[in-house]
This record gives C-alpha cells, sequence and structure tokens, in this order.
C-alpha cells in the first residue's frame, strides 16, 4: 500500500491518479475524505499532521509513502507536521519514503533553510531505516492558477515579482517521478533539483495563457514593498517575510534550467504552454 499525503493538492492529487491508473494500491490521505474527491481504486482516509493521534490508521500496513506538508514557514519553532509524518511512517514500518521539499533544500542560514533542512532530516536520518527520496522543485507552473479569480473580473492580473524569471516545474512531472521512486527501488537516497525545460518571468507566462486562452491579458505589477506587507498580513514573522524577499529578489535563484528531470523521465519535462493546454479549462473564457 502507498500513502499520499497531501493528495488534494497540486502533486498530491497527480500521484494518487497516476498510482490508480497503474493498478497500485493507494491510500489518499486528506483532512476531508467525505468531500474529497479520487479516481477509483483510491482508498480515501482522514489523517492531518496538526493531529498526530490520527496518523496511526492512516499509515496503517503502509510500505511507501509521500510526504508533503504545507506548513507555513515560521507558524510553529520547527516543522512539526513534517516531523510528525516522518515519525508516524517510521512507527508503521514505512519502506520507502519521498519527501517533496523545495529547491536547494536547506542551503543557507535564514529561517527558511533551517526549516528545510529539518524537514529533511527528518526523513534521511539513518536511525529511520527509510530508502528515502528527496524532491527539490521550484516554482511550479500551477502557481497560475491562483489567477484564475483576477481573470474573471477582467484582462488585467496583478502579480507580484512579475518580471522574475524561474524555471517552473509541472506538478504531473513530480508526480511521475514520485511514483518511479515509489514503486521502483531506482531514487532510494536520491536527492532530485528538479526545474521545467524553460526559464520565464509570470509576465511571459501570462501571455502564454492569454494565446492559449484567446484573451488579450496583462499584467499590473505589484510593488516590493505591496507585497512584503501582503506576506506580513498572511501572519509570516518578520523575519521569514525578510528571508522569502532576498530569496525572491535573488536573480539566479530557481531560474536555471536543469537536466534532472529529463534524465528521470527518460522524455523532455513539459513546457508552460503544454501545462496551460492541460488546464485550459480550469480558466474562466471571455
Amino acid at each position: 500500500m502507498i500513502l499520499v499525503t497531501g493528495a488534494t493538492g497540486h502533486v498530491g492529487s497527480e500521484l494518487v491518479r497516476r498510482l490508480a491508473a497503474a493498478g497500485e494500491p493507494v491510500r489518499a490521505m486528506t483532512r476531508r475524505p467525505a468531500t474529497a474527491r479520487f479516481p477509483a481504486g483510491a482508498e480515501a482516509v482522514y489523517g492531518d499532521a496538526a493531529d498526530p493521534e490520527s496518523l496511526a490508521a492512516a499509515f496503517a500496513g503502509v510500505d511507501g509513502t509521500f510526504l508533503m506538508s504545507a506548513q507555513a514557514v515560521g507558524t510553529a519553532p520547527e516543522p512539526t507536521h513534517d516531523l510528525a509524518l516522518a515519525a508516524a511512517a517510521e512507527r508503521a514500518g514505512v519502506r520507502r519514503v519521498v519527501k517533496l521539499s523545495t529547491l536547494d533544500g536547506g542551503t543557507g542560514d535564514d529561517p527558511i533553510a533551517h526549516w528545510q533542512r529539518t524537514a529533511e532530516a527528518a526523513v534521511t536520518d539513518p536511525a529511520r531505516g527509510f530508502a528515502w527520496t528527496l524532491l527539490r522543485p521550484g516554482r511550479f507552473m500551477s502557481n497560475a492558477l491562483q489567477w484564475a479569480g483576477q481573470l474573471r473580473a477582467g484582462d488585467e492580473v496583478a502579480i507580484p515579482f512579475a518580471d522574475r524569471p524561474a524555471a517552473s516545474i509541472d506538478p504531473a512531472d513530480l508526480a511521475e517521478i514520485a511514483a518511479q521512486a515509489l514503486t521502483t527501488g531506482e531514487h532510494s537516497g536520491a536527492v532530485h533539483e528538479l526545474s521545467g525545460p524553460q526559464s520565464l518571468t509570470p509576465t511571459e507566462e501570462l501571455a502564454v495563457l492569454g494565446e492559449i486562452l484567446g484573451r488579450d491579458l496583462h499584467v499590473r505589477p505589484v510593488p516590493v514593498e505591496a507585497a512584503r506587507a501582503g506576506m506580513s498580513r498572511y501572519g509570516f514573522p518578520p523575519e521569514v517575510v525578510d528571508a522569502i524577499m532576498r530569496r525572491t529578489l535573488d536573480g539566479d535563484r530557481g531560474s536555471e534550467v536543469l537536466p534532472t528531470a529529463e534524465k528521470v523521465l527518460g522524455r523532455p519535462a513539459r513546457t508552460f504552454a503544454q501545462w496551460a493546454r492541460a488546464h485550459a479549462g480550469e480558466f474562466p473564457r471571455p
């Protein structure tokens, strides 16, 4: 049995779909199993990393698991959700673990780096005995779905850091790599830094999306200080906001096209245009 945590997320939902289609026994963990929609063959189960006692049933009988957490950096002294998930996997005797991390992992000395180092160490600790794989992607192409609400109102989209390039990756490619790692032994002990095949700014991605949707879309830039204020309103501590700003404004971070995804997949990683065509129905039409 393979357990997918974060099963309603962009990567987790793709992974559940892929595993179910391949006939793999898959369990999809969510906080709302009664209302979540999963493909035939997938078992929905309640589990919440903020409620560690709920995890025993979710991990029971599991051989492999995909671990991810949406817990925001700085909301606790350490990544308590990642620690709880790893501990539950160990107690259940899970053998294979694929951890969704972030680009560069814990490189650096800011609060984000410390958080990611702790989260990854919870999986890579030899005492736990996992055959682990770390996936470290940068920006997701699916971040563009955040624009859908604004596109219902018109053709202008307010985007912070609109000229900041990144080699975004399709979550479906991440799910395919995760499925490989969970169903074979080929990626045990691997740390995969992953990107898509192009480095584009959000402005350029919006132009691609507009062409596919048949709309003349344009960006309304968000000033840097307004972006900073928005992060503060979301509850990030000041030191985390500072770290996010430094990382975001670093001209090189995440913009490099890396060869890893193509090598692991055995084919070119999907472009933003391919992602946008596949998800065009999730955006409003004119």
